[in-house]
C-alpha cells in the first residue's frame, strides 16, 4: 500500500498525517528552488569609510563638554590631591597639556574641553577629583564591599598627590552634593561601562572610572542633563579609548546604517557595548572591515 493510502485509511497516527502533508509541500520544486537561490546570495556588508567615521568620534579640533571646571583645580591643590611639582615633572613634555595649568591658579567658568593632546591631562585630573571627593559611591559602593580598597588600581595607583591615597580618599568636599544628588551620580554611574572591564563607573576601580565619576559628580552638581552627560562621558570615553570608539562606531554603521551623531550615548556606554567584554564582541563582528585597527582597551593612562 502507498504512503497515501496509508495516511488516509486511518493507520498512521493523524500528528503523522500532518507532519508528511507539510513536508511534501514544503519540498516541492518552487519551495526547493527557493532555499538553494538564498543560500548562495549572502548580503554583502556594507562598506565604511573608517577615516571619515574616525573624524565623527574623535574631532581634529577636539570636544567641549558642558561642564565647567570652576574651583576643581585650585581645591585639588589645596587638599593635596595633587603635588603641582610632580604633575608638572608628569607633563613637561607636553606644551598643550601644560596650557591646562591655568585652573590651578584660580576659578574659571572654562569648559572641559578634551582632545587627542590633552586627554592624558584630563583622565588624571579627573581621577585625582573622583578619589577626593566625598562620594556614597566611594563609601557604600563595591570600592569598599569588594576586596580591600586601598589595592584597586584607581587608590593605589595614584602617586601624583601630596598624602597617601587612602587619606586621600572620600576625605574632601570638592564638590558638594545633596542626598539626591548622590543618589543622582550613583544611578548614572551605574550605566556608564569602560572598556578596561566589566564593571561600571559606580565601581570605579581603575583610573578612567574614578575620572568618569568625577566627571558625573561635577555635571550633576552644575544640573546638567543626564542625557548631556552621557554625550560628554562618550566623548571622554573615546579619545581615552580612540581605536576601540571607532571600532564601535564603524559597528553602528555598518550593522545599523547609524550614523555616530545619532547613536543614543547611554547605549553606547551600557554594558553591552562598553565593556571589556562587549568591546571584544564588535571588534571580533568588523576584525575584516578595510581600515580598521582594534586594539584592547587598557586602564594606562
Amino acid at each position: 500500500m502507498s504512503l497515501i493510502k496509508k495516511l488516509f485509511s486511518g493507520r498512521l497516527p493523524f500528528i503523522l498525517i500532518v507532519i508528511v502533508s507539510f513536508m511534501l509541500g514544503y519540498f516541492s520544486k518552487d519551495n526547493v528552488t527557493f532555499l538553494q537561490t538564498a543560500s548562495v546570495s549572502p548580503t554583502p556588508a556594507k562598506t565604511v569609510d573608517v577615516t571619515s567615521v574616525a573624524e565623527d568620534v574623535l574631532p581634529t579640533e577636539g570636544y567641549i563638554t558642558a561642564v565647567s571646571w570652576g574651583d576643581t583645580g585650585t581645591q585639588l591643590i589645596k587638599t593635596g590631591a595633587i603635588d603641582l611639582t610632580k604633575y608638572r615633572e608628569t607633563f613637561k613634555n607636553s606644551e598643550k597639556e601644560l596650557s591646562e595649568f591655568t585652573i590651578f591658579n584660580a576659578a574659571t567658568p572654562q569648559k572641559i574641553r578634551i582632545s587627542e593632546g590633552n586627554a592624558r591631562f584630563i583622565v588624571n585630573t579627573l581621577w585625582a577629583l573622583g578619589l577626593v571627593n566625598k562620594s556614597i559611591v566611594l563609601d557604600e559602593g563595591p570600592m569598599k564591599t569588594v576586596g580591600k580598597t586601598a589595592n584597586f588600581a584607581s587608590t593605589g595607583g595614584w602617586t601624583l598627590g601630596v598624602k597617601d591615597p587612602m587619606k586621600l580618599y572620600s576625605s574632601a568636599t570638592i564638590v558638594p552634593l545633596s542626598p539626591e544628588e548622590q543618589q543622582a551620580v550613583k544611578r548614572i554611574a551605574e550605566n556608564v561601562y569602560r572598556p578596561c572591564c566589566g564593571n561600571h563607573t559606580a565601581f570605579p576601580d581603575c583610573n578612567h572610572g574614578m575620572a568618569a565619576l568625577a566627571f558625573i559628580e561635577l555635571a550633576v552638581s552644575q544640573n546638567i542633563s543626564e542625557q548631556q552627560i552621557y554625550k560628554d562621558l562618550l566623548a571622554l570615553n573615546s579619545f581615552w579609548f580612540p581605536s576601540t570608539y571607532v571600532d564601535m562606531a564603524v559597528y553602528f554603521k555598518q550593522t545599523q546604517n547609524t550614523d555616530w551623531k545619532t547613536v543614543d550615548p547611554k547605549l553606547a556606554l551600557s554594558r553591552d557595548y562598553s565593556s571589556a567584554g562587549g568591546t571584544q564582541r564588535i571588534a571580533g563582528l568588523i576584525q575584516n572591515s578595510p581600515g580598521i585597527q582594534s586594539k584592547g582597551g587598557s586602564c594606562g593612562a
